[in-house]
C-alpha cells in the first residue's frame, strides 16, 4: 500500500499529483509544474522519501508473503518469458504491420495519385465534351447556313453563345476562338439571308409582270360583273368601278393575285420574314429597312425604261410595262399588310408617286407622236385598266387620271379632225338636191341615224320617194353619231364619267357643227342659184332640229348635269342664224330677179294707144314667181314659202308703185294708166290663182298663203288702191279723211296726191284730142269738165294739207 503522504507537507500535493498520473504526458506536466512551484531539492527529497516508503512497503509485503512472492516471481518470470515471446511476436507483428502499413501507404498513395489522375481525366473529358459541343454547335451553324436554314442557324448560334457564357470560367482557348468568330458568323448569316432575299426580290421582279397581268384580268372580270349588274339595275350603272356600292355588290367574289391557284401564282414571303427576324435578332432592323428601301427604289428604276413605243396595234409594250408596275406596287402593298414596321404607307405612297410621275412623263412623250385615234383609244384603255386596278388596291391615281383626261382630249381632237375632213368632203361634194330614196331599207337607215321626223307614217310612204334634205344631212348625222359612240360609248369602260369629259364632248360637237358644217354652208350662200340656196336652207332647218335632238341625248348621257338638267349647244343658235341668212339670201335673189324684170318695164307715159294685154315684164314676173314657187321653192316649209311670197310680192308691188312716182314722170296719160291697170290686174289675178292646186303641187303641201290668197292680196293693197284712186272720177274724195280711210286706207297720202296730180296733168293734156274724149267715154261716161276737175283737185290738196296740219 502506498505510504500516506502528509497533507501538511507543502510538497505533498505536488507529489500526490505526480504519483496519481496515469500517463507519461501528465506525469511530466505535473513534474514540471512542481519543479516550478518548489525547490528542486525539496522535491527531490520528497520523491526520494516516497520511493523509500514504497520500497519499505514492498519489503514488508515480501517478508510476509515470501512463498507467494517467489511463486509470483516464478510466475512473473514465466510470464516475463512469455511476455518476451509475446514481445518478440509483437515485434514481428509490428514489423509485419509496419511492412503492411508501408505497403498500405504506398497503395494509398497510388490510390490518391490514381484519383487525382482520374479527376484530371474526368475534368479533361468534361472539358473535351464541352469543347466538342461548342464545335458541334459551330459546325451545325455552318451546316444550317449551307442548307439556307438561316433561322435555325441563328437559334443554334444563340445556343452556342449561351454555352460559351457557361464556359467562360474554364478559360478554354478554343472557346475564346469560337466566341471571337461569332460576330463573323452573324455577319455571314446576315449576308446569306440577304443573298436569299435578293434572290427572292429578283424572283419578285420577274413575276411582277405576271402578277400585274393577273390583277388586270380580275379587274376586267369586275368590269364584266359590274356591267351585268348595271344591265339588271339601272341605279347601279351610276356607280363606277371601285366605288363603295360596287365593292359591296362584288364582295362575294374573292381573289388574291399573290396566291392564285388558277393562274399558278404563289408568292411566298418566307424569305422576307426570315430576313426581318434575323436582322431584328441581330439588332440591325434599322439598317435592314434602309437597305430594303434602297433596293426597292433601285428595282423601281429598273422597271421603268428610258424610252417607250406605243405605236403597235395592241400597245403591248405599254401594257407589259404597266403590268410590271402594277405587280411591283401590289407586292409593296402586300408587304405593308404582312409585316410590321418594314414598310410604312408613307414609304409606299412616296414610291408610287415617283412611279406615277415617271410613267406619266414617259407616256406623255410616247403618245405625242400618235396620230391615230384607234391607237390612242387602245392606249387609253390600257391606262384606264391600270388605274382601276391600282385603285382597287388602295393607290390614288390623281396624276394618272389627269393624264387620262389629256389623252381623252387628244383622242377627241383626232376624232374631230377626222370628222372635219369628212365634213369638208361631204359639203364640197354634195349635189344640194333633195335626197331620193328607192327602198324602205335605205329609208329606215336614214331614220335611224338622223334626227328626222317624217310627216307621214312609214307604211303610208310610197317608194321611191324624195326626202327634203340633201344627202349631206344623213352622212353628217352618221359621222356625228359615230363621234358620239366613239367618245361616249367606246371609252365608257375606260373613263370615269365627269363634267370635264361631258364638256369636252359638247365643245367638240359644237365646233364640228358650227365650224365644219354651218360656216361652210354659209359660205355657199353666195351662190347665184336659188335652188342651191333653198336646199341649204332646208339643210339648215334639219341640222337645227338635229341639234335639239343632240342636246337631249347629251343631257341623258351626262352624269354631271347642270341644275336644270339641260345641255345647250351653241350650234343650235348658229343654225338658226344661218337659216335666217339663207332666207335673206333667197329674198335677195328673188328680189334681185324681180328688180331685173321690173327694170325692163317700159311705159310710154304720154301714149294714146290703148293696150289690150299686160306688159311683157309683168307676164314674165308672174311666170317667174309661179315657176320658182312650184319648182325651186317647192320643198320649203309652208311658213318660209309664205314669207317668200310676202316678201316677193311686197317688193314687186313697191317697185311697181315706184315706177310712176319717178321724178322723170311728169304726167300719166289715160292709155298708159290703162296699161298700168292691166299689169296690176294681172298681178292680182296671179295672186288669186295661187289657191288652185297644180298636178305637181298637192293641196296638202300648199302654204297658208296659197290656201288663202286674201292673205297675199294684202301685199298689193296699196298698189291696187292707188290704181283705183288714179282711175277714180272723184279723186277729191281722197282728200276727205273719212272717204280716204274707207276707200283708200292703204294709199300713202303724199304718194296719192303726187299720182293724182300726174294723172290729172295727163288728162288735161289729152283732153284736147278726140281720142282722149273717146277714151274717157269708154272708161268713164260721167266725167266732168277737166279744168273744173283739176280745180277741185287743187282744192282737195289744200284741204288735205289743212286737215293734216290740224291733225
Amino acid at each position: 500500500m502506498p505510504a500516506r503522504i502528509e497533507h501538511h507537507s507543502e510538497h505533498g500535493v505536488v507529489v500526490r499529483q505526480i504519483v496519481a498520473c496515469s500517463h507519461d504526458g501528465d506525469f511530466l506536466d505535473h513534474l514540471i509544474e512542481g519543479m516550478r512551484s518548489t525547490s528542486h531539492i525539496d522535491l527531490y527529497h520528497a520523491l526520494d522519501k516516497l520511493s523509500n516508503e514504497r520500497d519499505a512497503d514492498i519489503e514488508r509485503m515480501c517478508n510476509n508473503n515470501h512463498q507467494e512472492f517467489v511463486n509470483s516471481v516464478n510466475k512473473l518470470d514465466h510470464s516475463r518469458v512469455e511476455c518476451i515471446g509475446l514481445g518478440t511476436e509483437i515485434l514481428s507483428l509490428e514489423e509485419s504491420y509496419q511492412t503492411s502499413t508501408d505497403n498500405l501507404a504506398v497503395e494509398k498513395k497510388n490510390v490518391v495519385d490514381s484519383r487525382s489522375v482520374r479527376q484530371n481525366i474526368d475534368e479533361s473529358s468534361d472539358a473535351l465534351k464541352e469543347c466538342l459541343e461548342a464545335l458541334r454547335l459551330s459546325n451545325q451553324v455552318h451546316e444550317l447556313v449551307g442548307k439556307q436554314n438561316h433561322y435555325a442557324a441563328l437559334r443554334a448560334l444563340d445556343e452556342l453563345q449561351t454555352l460559351l457564357r457557361t464556359q467562360e470560367r474554364s478559360g478554354f482557348k478554343i472557346g475564346d476562338m469560337i466566341d471571337r468568330s461569332i460576330p463573323a458568323t452573324q455577319k455571314m448569316i446576315a449576308e446569306a439571308v440577304m443573298t436569299d432575299l435578293n434572290t427572292w426580290l429578283y424572283h419578285i421582279r420577274d413575276v411582277s409582270q405576271y402578277i400585274g397581268e393577273v390583277a388586270f384580268y380580275h379587274t376586267e372580270q369586275k368590269r364584266s360583273r359590274q356591267k351585268e349588274r348595271a344591265a339588271r339595275d339601272v341605279y347601279l350603272a351610276t356607280f363606277k368601278l371601285n366605288s363603295a356600292i360596287e365593292l359591296v355588290a362584288d364582295e362575294t367574289e374573292e381573289y388574291d393575285v399573290l396566291n392564285d391557284e388558277e393562274a399558278q401564282v404563289q408568292v411566298d414571303f418566307t424569305p422576307l420574314f426570315e430576313c426581318i427576324h434575323i436582322h431584328d435578332a441581330l439588332g440591325e432592323s434599322e439598317r435592314f429597312r434602309a437597305e430594303y428601301a434602297v433596293t426597292r427604289r433601285r428595282q423601281k428604276d429598273l422597271i421603268i425604261p428610258s424610252t417607250l413605243s406605243v405605236n403597235d396595234d395592241e400597245a403591248s409594250d405599254l401594257k407589259t410595262l404597266l403590268e410590271s408596275i402594277a405587280g411591283f406596287a401590289i407586292v409593296e402593298r402586300a408587304t405593308i399588310q404582312r409585316t410590321e414596321d418594314l414598310r410604312t404607307p408613307a414609304d409606299v405612297d412616296e414610291l408610287w408617286d415617283s412611279m406615277s410621275h415617271s410613267i406619266t412623263t414617259l407616256m406623255s412623250g410616247a403618245v405625242a407622236s400618235v396620230e391615230n385615234a384607234d391607237t390612242l383609244l387602245r392606249i387609253t384603255g390600257v391606262i384606264s385598266l391600270f388605274i382601276q386596278t391600282m385603285e382597287s388596291f388602295g393607290f390614288h391615281a390623281v396624276a394618272l387620271n389627269a393624264f387620262l383626261m389629256t389623252l381623252f382630249e387628244k383622242y377627241t381632237f383626232l376624232l374631230k379632225r377626222r370628222c372635219s375632213d369628212d365634213f369638208q368632203e361631204i359639203v364640197s361634194t354634195d349635189d344640194y338636191m333633195p335626197m331620193p330614196i328607192n327602198d324602205v331599207e335605205a329609208y329606215d337607215r336614214i331614220i335611224e341615224v338622223g334626227w328626222y321626223v317624217p310627216d307621214k307614217e312609214r307604211d303610208d310612204i310610197v317608194f321611191p320617194c324624195v326626202l327634203p334634205f340633201s344627202q349631206m344631212y344623213p352622212m353628217c348625222c352618221i359621222d356625228i353619231r359615230n363621234f358620239l359612240n366613239q367618245t361616249y360609248t367606246a371609252p365608257d369602260d375606260y373613263l370615269s364619267r365627269s363634267s370635264a369629259i361631258d364638256e369636252t364632248i359638247r365643245k367638240s360637237i359644237d365646233e364640228l357643227l358650227t365650224e365644219r358644217i354651218c360656216l361652210p354652208l354659209i359660205e355657199r350662200l353666195s351662190s347665184q342659184y336659188p335652188g342651191q340656196i333653198v336646199q341649204i336652207l332646208t339643210n339648215f332647218e334639219h341640222f337645227e332640229k338635229a341639234c335639239h335632238g343632240l342636246q337631249t341625248e347629251l343631257a341623258q348621257a351626262q352624269t354631271s348635269r347642270s341644275r336644270n338638267g339641260q345641255v345647250t349647244l351653241g350650234a343650235t343658235a348658229e343654225f338658226t342664224k344661218a337659216r335666217q341668212k339663207a332666207r335673206d339670201r333667197i329674198f335677195e335673189l328673188v328680189n334681185s330677179k324681180i328688180d331685173d324684170l321690173i327694170e325692163t318695164a317700159e311705159y310710154d307715159w304720154t301714149s294714146t294707144m290703148i293696150a289690150k294685154e299686160p306688159s311683157g315684164y309683168m307676164t314674165e314676173l308672174t311666170r317667174y314667181l309661179s315657176n320658182i314657187m312650184s319648182s325651186v321653192l317647192l320643198g320649203l316649209p309652208a311658213e318660209i314659202k309664205d314669207m317668200i311670197y310676202f316678201e316677193a310680192l311686197s317688193h314687186a308691188a313697191d317697185n311697181i308703185l315706184k315706177i310712176p312716182l319717178d321724178p322723170s314722170v311728169s304726167m300719166i296719160s289715160q292709155a298708159c294708166l290703162h296699161l298700168l291697170s292691166l299689169d296690176v290686174m294681172h298681178l292680182s289675178s296671179f295672186i288669186s290663182m295661187l289657191s288652185l292646186p297644180t298636178p305637181n303641187t298637192p293641196s296638202t303641201s300648199m302654204s297658208n298663203a296659197e290656201k288663202d290668197p286674201s292673205i297675199l292680196r294684202r301685199t298689193v293693197d296699196e298698189l291696187v288702191q292707188t290704181l283705183e284712186l288714179m282711175r277714180s272720177d272723184n279723186p277729191e274724195q281722197f282728200f276727205d279723211i273719212a272717204q280716204r280711210n274707207r276707200k283708200y286706207a292703204a294709199v300713202n297720202a303724199q304718194t296719192g296726191a303726187v299720182l293724182i296730180e300726174k294723172v290729172e296733168r295727163g288728162r288735161a293734156i289729152s283732153a284736147v284730142s278726140s281720142d282722149a274724149v273717146a277714151l274717157n267715154k269708154d272708161h268713164d261716161q260721167a266725167r266732168g269738165n277737166t279744168s273744173e276737175r283739176f280745180g277741185n283737185y287743187m282744192r282737195g290738196l289744200r284741204r288735205a294739207a289743212e286737215g293734216e296740219r290740224g291733225s
